[in-house]
């Protein structure tokens, strides 16, 4: 039965020729912008729908923005293995970041349904709408929902343009009512697997096309406002400037230096936005991101504790009023250690590394809310030089195919070991 399955360099084929068509849909014209409830994400959502439904599975678009599609297994509504990912990206974004994971799981129901294969359990495979969380000051929203972690005071949240969240919901065809009904019961779900680009050298650099996620890191993200005083830049003497910009500028500094004194954590300063944001006038605001990360809470705990003491010494220094706002805050997520040895088993019948390499997730993935639910775990795929959230963003169709051939045979070896 299994010698009936496609190959990693079929199933790697298929895999490119699905992103292309998925990867048409965006916002801006020269760019893949596909960013949560948008036009273009709406467009996405329903190509994935066909897409699901032509692969055998029942799909629907849901009340958060999600494509679930499901195969039954031997009795109708018993739990399931889930594959997702995403199909939203960032602006500029890259064209295997979290859609390849999508057509993934696609490819797999494909591959069984082709196959004639059974399952002892149901096979769900789903799009989520909200991993990169760009658009609205969220965090794994759509995933968040399945898991039952949703907060409902993200509806009331604002995009840059001053749109609600619930609004855009009801604008894509969503439901703000019916996200809490989307919440899976415990035991439903018997495990959640996601396929997804590295995102970083280590693949590429041990010469690996696979690795298996250990954990996923512990990660916050803060708005800071700094308020100074706005003043004509001819006039105001240095000695008596409150600068916004300039202070915003040595804390930004002070970031980098608190990440790189612990090991593993990085810091990062995202978005810096300044006002009155004229040439001959001192700034008087600034608002900018702080995102850090670390393998250890405990690590992210002194990060935060370091930053807030930083920031309050420079502000007080600087004469400048500072506000913090922590708006995710994430523990760190372990993977499951029985799905990992099952991905370990798909990686060696792939043809990949028998001891497949394992390794941490500095980022985020929807895997990390759902763990909230069921045993979680994940499976990378080497990328060229781990760029991300770029245009620049590229692998192989080799790897793919290795990576969705692994991930067909950990859901055989799931099948096996259900009995």
């Amino acid at each position: 039965m299994a010698a009936s399955l496609p190959s990693a360099a079929v199933l790697g084929a298929r895999a490119f020729a699905a992103l292309e068509g998925l990867n048409r849909f965006t916002d801006e014209p020269g760019k893949l912008t596909r960013l949560y409830l948008s036009p273009a994400h709406r467009q996405a959502a329903e190509w994935t729908k066909g897409a699901m439904e032509v692969a055998g599975l029942t799909a629907f678009i849901d009340a958060a923005g999600s494509v679930q599609g499901r195969r039954e297994g031997p009795v109708p509504g018993e739990p399931s293995v889930m594959i997702g990912s995403h199909i939203d990206t960032v602006k500029d974004g890259g064209r295997f970041d979290g859609s390849l994971g999508v057509v993934a799981g696609i490819l797999v129901a494909q591959a069984l349904r082709d196959a004639g294969m059974s399952l002892p359990f149901a096979l769900e495979i789903v799009a989520f709408g909200d991993e990169e969380n760009v658009r609205f000051p969220t965090h794994l929203s759509t995933s968040a929902a399945l898991a039952g972690g949703y907060d409902p005071a993200w509806l009331e949240t604002r995009d840059a343009d001053g749109v609600r969240l619930s609004d855009a919901l009801r604008e894509f065809g969503g439901d703000p009512g019916g996200i809490a009904a989307l919440a899976r019961r415990r035991g439903s779900v018997k495990a959640y697997l996601e396929l997804h680009i590295e995102q970083g050298p280590v693949l590429e650099v041990e010469n690996e096309a696979v690795g298996i996620v250990t954990a996923i890191n512990a990660q916050r993200r803060a708005r800071i406002r700094v308020t100074g005083e706005a003043g004509h830049a001819g006039t105001v003497p240095m000695s008596l400037r409150k600068d916004a910009l300039t202070a915003s500028a040595e804390m930004a500094l002070a970031v980098e230096t608190i990440a790189a004194a612990h090991e593993q954590a990085v810091g990062t300063v995202g978005v810096f936005q300044v006002s009155p944001g004229a040439a001959n006038v001192v700034p008087g605001r600034v608002e900018f991101t702080v995102d850090f990360r670390s393998p250890s809470n405990a690590v992210l705990g002194n990060m935060e504790a370091a930053i807030r003491r930083g920031f309050g010494e420079i502000a007080s220094r600087r004469g400048v009023g500072i506000d913090i706002d922590v708006y995710t805050n994430a523990p760190a997520v372990p993977m499951d250690s029985d799905l990992q040895e099952a991905l370990a088993a798909g990686v060696a019948r792939a043809g990949g590394n028998a001891a497949a390499r394992h390794l941490p997730s500095g980022a985020a993935h929807d895997a990390m809310a759902m763990a909230a639910l069921c045993p979680a775990a994940m499976l990378f795929v080497r990328n060229e030089k781990g760029i991300s959230h770029s245009p620049l963003e590229a692998m192989t169709e080799a790897d793919a195919g290795i990576a969705i051939r692994a991930l067909l045979e950990a859901v055989v070896e799931l099948a096996r070991r259900a009995g």
